[in-house]
C-alpha cells in the first residue's frame, strides 16, 4: 500500500436508512411488476387449462379440473393444423419482409430529401390507413380473381403488406427525422456513400422504429381473418385464424380443440417478442459509436 493511498481520506458509506429505502422500493416495484404480469397471464393460463379439461368438466366452476387430458393438443395435427400454421407463418413473415423492404427506403427518402409534393405524399400515405379491408373486400376479390391470386399465399402476403405499409412508413419516417443528419455527413466525409451511411449509421439508430414496424405488421398479418376467409377457400391454403373458425359449428363448438389451437397460435408471437426484445434496447445506442 503506497503513501498516497494511506493519505487518501476514507470514503463515507451511504447511510443505512438510504440503502434500506432503495432496497425496499426495488422490492415493491418488483412485486407490482409480477402482479401485473400475472394479471395479463391469467387468460392464457385459463386457455391452456380449458384445452386440457375433460369434456364433461368444461362447465365446472373450479379453476383446475380433477385431471388433465392432453389429447386435444396431440390430435390437432391430424386435422391439418400444421399446414395452416405454416401458411400463417409464410403470410406474416412475407408481409413483414415486404413492408420493411418498401417502407425503409420510402421513409428515409421522405425524411432526408426535400422535394415537391413531399407533404402531399405523406398525407396520401396516411389516408390509405383510414380504409378498412372489409370496405374494399369486393374490389380486392375481383382484382385478385382477375390476376389468379385467389387461393394463394402470395395474394394474402400482398394484401397484408398493402394494409400495413402506411403505418410502417410513418413510424420509420418519424425515427429517421429524429436522427441528426450530421452523423451521416461525418460518415460520408470519411468515404461512405449514402447507402452505406443508411445501413451503418442511420438504420442501427432507428432500429427501435424498425422493430416497432416489424411487430405491428407481423401481428396484424398473423391475426388477419376476414380477407383470408374470402380470398382463400382451399382448407390447405387458409391461415390459422380461418382454421380456428372451423371448430365453431352451427350447433356445437369443439371447445377443447379450439382452446388448444388458440394456445398454439400464441407461441410464434411469444417467440418473436423473446427474440427481438433485446434488439430494441441495443438499437438505442447502436451506430452512434464509430
Amino acid at each position: 500500500m503506497t503513501a498516497a493511498t494511506l493519505d487518501r481520506p476514507p470514503v463515507a458509506a451511504p447511510p443505512l436508512r438510504a440503502r434500506r429505502g432503495i432496497r425496499g422500493s426495488t422490492i415493491v416495484y418488483a412485486v407490482l411488476a409480477y402482479l401485473i404480469a400475472i394479471v395479463f397471464l391469467i387468460p392464457y393460463l385459463e386457455m391452456v387449462v380449458a384445452a386440457a379439461r375433460p369434456n364433461d368438466q368444461l362447465r365446472d366452476p373450479n379453476f383446475l379440473p380433477t385431471h388433465f387430458v392432453w389429447k386435444n393438443f396431440t390430435t390437432l395435427w391430424s386435422s391439418g393444423l400444421g399446414t395452416n400454421l405454416g401458411v400463417s407463418l409464410r403470410v406474416a413473415g412475407g408481409a413483414t419482409l415486404l413492408v420493411l423492404l418498401v417502407a425503409i427506403p420510402a421513409a428515409y427518402a421522405t425524411a432526408r430529401m426535400r422535394f415537391r409534393g413531399r407533404v402531399a405524399f405523406l398525407l396520401l400515405v396516411l389516408v390509405t390507413q383510414m380504409f378498412q379491408p372489409t370496405a374494399m373486400l369486393v374490389g380486392i376479390y375481383k382484382e385478385f380473381l382477375n390476376f389468379g391470386l385467389t387461393n394463394s399465399v402470395t395474394g394474402l402476403i400482398l394484401v397484408n403488406a398493402g394494409f400495413n405499409l402506411a403505418f410502417a412508413t410513418w413510424i420509420l419516417n418519424a425515427y429517421f427525422v429524429s436522427i441528426p443528419t450530421e452523423l451521416e455527413e461525418s460518415a460520408m466525409v470519411d468515404g461512405t456513400g449514402r447507402l452505406g451511411a443508411l445501413l451503418r449509421i442511420t438504420l442501427p439508430l432507428a432500429w427501435p422504429g424498425v422493430v416497432t414496424a416489424l411487430i405491428f405488421t407481423f401481428i396484424a398479418a398473423w391475426n388477419e381473418f376476414v380477407v383470408a376467409l374470402i380470398l382463400n377457400t382451399d382448407p390447405a391454403k387458409v391461415p390459422l385464424t380461418v382454421a380456428l373458425d372451423s371448430y365453431i359449428g352451427g350447433y356445437q363448438i369443439d371447445w377443447g380443440h379450439l382452446f388448444a389451437a388458440s394456445a398454439v397460435a400464441t407461441v410464434p408471437v411469444i417467440i418473436l417478442f423473446a427474440v427481438i426484445e433485446r434488439k430494441v434496447v441495443s438499437g438505442l445506442t447502436a451506430g452512434s459509436i464509430k
